[in-house]
């Protein structure tokens, strides 16, 4: 009887955090197409001289499209940019806005700074920490460049979290997508594959390949 409460026990805490991200992701959308239906219905009302149902659908998804689309252009992003500067300098917007796109645009692997892949760590302290890579870079603290990676640990909730500094040495890299790594921190590592590669290979930073270029 007590496996049997603790089989549905953990098959129910795994569906909840597979189920909070998606409720939360359709909620975010109704919302919008709400807010876009309750603007546009009425001058399709005007323009058409009748209800059709679907417009409002379709207006949400070409306005995000639209806003997609103008993200990835110079221009766009230089638009969206100076719209940043005036929306941070609200005081009671900014205190909401800012951390919210903050985080949204670290867990975005197609951002600058965003995370970049999943991390794998043997610290010989507190054994093997998987982690998000957020940054490569070197320091010279007289011996030569050092290579470090920054890995960001989260604790209880993804927004939380320590950063630790590591030799490029003692890191590895899962063959794991951040958003594979997102659904394992979510279920507590319920969602870690049975068997699992992880690769010391990845990119120099310039700097260190043009000093390494510079010796030979």
């Amino acid at each position: 009887m007590t496996s049997v409460l603790l089989w549905l026990r953990r098959r129910f805490i795994a569906g909840f955090f597979v189920m909070v991200p998606l409720v939360v992701s359709v909620a975010a959308l109704v919302w919008i197409f709400q807010f876009l239906d309750g603007l546009v219905a009425p001058l399709y009302e005007r323009w058409t001289g009748q209800q059709i149902p679907g417009l409002g659908l379709i207006t949400t998804v070409a306005f995000v499209l639209l806003v997609g689309v103008v993200g990835m252009n110079v221009f766009g992003r230089q638009l969206l940019q100076r719209l940043d500067k005036y929306l941070l300098r609200l005081p009671v917007f900014r205190t909401v806005y800012a951390p919210v796109k903050q985080l949204l645009a670290a867990f975005n692997p197609d951002n600058e700074y965003g995370f970049k892949r999943m991390a794998l760590v043997e610290d010989p302290r507190r054994g093997f920490i998987l982690g998000f890579l957020t940054r490569e870079f070197m320091v010279d603290r007289g011996r030569g460049l050092e290579q470090l990676v920054a890995v960001y640990v989260p604790t209880n909730h993804l927004y939380l979290g320590d950063v630790f500094i590591y030799p490029r040495e003692r890191v590895s890299f899962p063959q794991l997508s951040v958003e594979e790594g997102i659904r394992i921190f979510l279920t507590g590592g319920m969602a870690l594959p049975e068997r699992l590669t992880s690769s010391s290979a990845i990119s120099e930073p310039r700097a260190f390949r043009d000093t390494r270029r510079t010796k030979k």
